[in-house]
């Protein structure tokens, strides 16, 4: 393995902690004798290139430096390739980084774990989602809240979580149940009023939010989450129990498994990984072992 890693870094995530995240991480690669480069992009599509091409020139590993968007884009980089991705989560929801065990908002004692997985060549193959041609590594969300983040990516005003919490307000008190058709491994469909339907390969989204408790990233398989049509205060209700995963017992939840999943449903736009993927239909496929990780 190269000694020259590099730095994939938002400078703008979590208020500005991500150019501040990569100071002690990149003493941490240092200190244990490896070359960094840092790669900061004008923009998210100037960011990619300039990681993919670090990738191709034969980077030892790629580490990103943000939140769930960051590590969004790394992942669009180096997903297929055997070059190792490190997290150094700051941003606000950082759900990869806790589906992979490693600190958050925590740079230096992340920057040690990358580092000592580096120098000790520990390194953990996972699954990754794929639709559309993108990758990705938690939650494939649609409906409820999709919506939301629907709202919340055009309101100006507040800014940070906030706007998403109104958001959630106000699609609350217009939503109401959508028609979903769900094709499962190309064959077992399922047509059913739901309220939201996510697809996990890792089980959190929204900065903790267990959605599919169960989802494992090594199993080869999504956790298909269905909240079938309920009331507001029953989804009032049943909201809260989501961070814990307890919200899978209520009997307005069912789980599936499977490798390849198709969703349809109108006036739905897909997130995964907390990014639009684009208007329903999608189809969404796991594949194993598709990203080398530096974890514990």
């Amino acid at each position: 393995m190269t000694s020259e890693i590099t730095l994939f870094v938002n400078p703008t995530a979590g208020r500005g902690r991500g150019a501040h995240a990569a100071q002690p991480a990149a003493f941490a690669l240092r200190d244990r004798g490896f070359s960094v480069r840092t790669v900061i992009g004008e923009d998210a599509p100037d960011a990619l290139r300039r990681a993919r091409e670090a990738v191709e020139g034969g980077t030892g590993a790629l580490i990103a430096v943000g939140g769930d968007g960051m590590a969004s884009l790394a992942l669009q980089a180096v997903a297929g390739t055997r070059t190792p991705l490190g997290l150094i989560a700051v941003g606000t929801g950082n759900d990869f980084a806790r589906a992979l065990g490693l600190p958050v908002r925590e740079p230096a004692a992340a920057g040690r774990i990358v580092a000592e997985a580096l120098k000790g060549a520990r390194t953990r193959d996972i699954d990754l989602g794929r639709a559309g041609g993108t990758w990705f590594g938690t939650v494939l969300a649609s409906g409820f809240d999709s919506r939301v983040n629907d709202r919340g990516n055009r309101m100006r005003w507040p800014t940070g979580r906030f706007k998403y919490d109104l958001a959630m307000i106000a699609e609350l008190a217009a939503f109401k149940p959508v028609p979903y058709r769900i094709t499962l491994d190309g064959g077992d469909v399922h047509e059913t009023e739901a309220t939201l339907v996510a697809v996990g390969n890792g089980s959190s989204y929204g900065g903790g939010m267990r959605i599919c408790a169960g989802a494992d990233l090594g199993d080869g398989l999504f956790d298909i989450t269905v909240v079938g049509a309920c009331s507001r205060t029953t989804l009032l209700k049943v909201f809260p129990r989501v961070y814990k995963g307890t919200h899978l017992d209520h009997p307005a939840v069912t789980v599936h498994r499977a490798t390849t999943v198709e969703l349809a449903a109108p006036g739905v736009t897909g997130y995964a990984d907390g990014e639009p993927l684009g208007a329903l239909p999608l189809t969404a496929e796991c594949v194993p072992r598709a990203v080398r990780v530096l974890a514990p």
